[in-house]
């Protein structure tokens, strides 16, 4: 409870979180906020600017922006998930292994991570994208690998400093299994900043996504992705440029 009165105390803190539960929200309830079916193409009615029918316009194949940014936002919270959960899946197992090992399994599996980890994230994924191709699912994939590394070494710092405290000790010296020490007592105790290091993965995984889609590599139309949105509407920044200013402004 204390730490929740610290937290309705910050300002920023609070003005963060409402920001978040409004593209939560708007989210899972898409289906019913959005106005019109985000893939349905109106020809007529292309390129239409803002409008009492049309918040936000129309693209250049008469879809309703406003119910493809909607859409969008399911998506995007999405590919964070499922991106975020791949990190911790393969991530948290190596640097525990390599923690918990130590001697040869930790220099091997940490060179490895020390490999990855000289590429920039983004490149790292539009490797593993040219590899499967592009598609949403791949995307996602290509994403929670190229965070792999990431969660690997924080979970290996972890798990070094929690290991030598002395209740490791005393579980162990009353009989406890090695890696059932581990996974009962020693990692429990490493989920804060595995936790903390997530909310903040989450947010680049989505705009890891959206640059994807920018480049053609990831969600592939006519999914209402943010990034593939915008890679269509550059072509119209000057005559309709409501068809990149609403998206672009929800992935910022």
């Amino acid at each position: 409870m204390a730490t929740l009165r610290r937290l309705a105390r910050h300002r920023g803190a609070c003005i963060g979180a409402a920001v978040a539960l409004v593209f939560a929200l708007v989210a899972v309830l898409a289906p019913w906020l959005a106005p019109y079916d985000p893939e349905a193409i109106a020809l007529a009615a292309n390129l239409q600017g803002p409008s009492g029918g049309h918040p936000f316009g129309t693209d250049s194949l008469g879809r309703d922006v406003l119910s493809r940014t909607i859409w969008g936002a399911r998506i995007s919270l999405t590919i964070g998930f499922v991106s975020v959960a791949l990190a911790v899946l393969g991530g948290v197992p190596l640097g525990a292994l390599a923690a918990w090992r130590g001697g040869w399994a930790d220099r091997a599996i940490m060179r490895g991570v020390d490999v990855l980890l000289s590429f920039p994230t983004i490149l790292l994924a539009i490797v593993v994208i040219t590899i499967f191709g592009p598609g949403l699912g791949h995307a996602m994939l290509a994403i929670g690998v190229a965070q792999v590394p990431l969660y690997a070494r924080l979970t290996r710092a972890a798990v070094l400093r929690v290991k030598t405290l002395s209740f490791v000790e005393a579980a162990r010296a009353g009989g406890c299994g090695e890696w059932r020490l581990l996974v009962r007592h020693v990692l429990p105790n490493c989920l804060p900043p595995l936790l903390v290091q997530s909310t903040l993965l989450f947010a680049t995984a989505i705009l890891s996504a959206a640059y994807l889609g920018f480049l053609g590599l990831g969600a592939q139309p006519p999914t209402p992705e943010w990034g593939t949105m915008l890679a269509k509407a550059r072509d119209f920044l000057r005559t309709a440029p409501h068809v990149s200013i609403f998206p672009g402004v929800t992935t910022c």
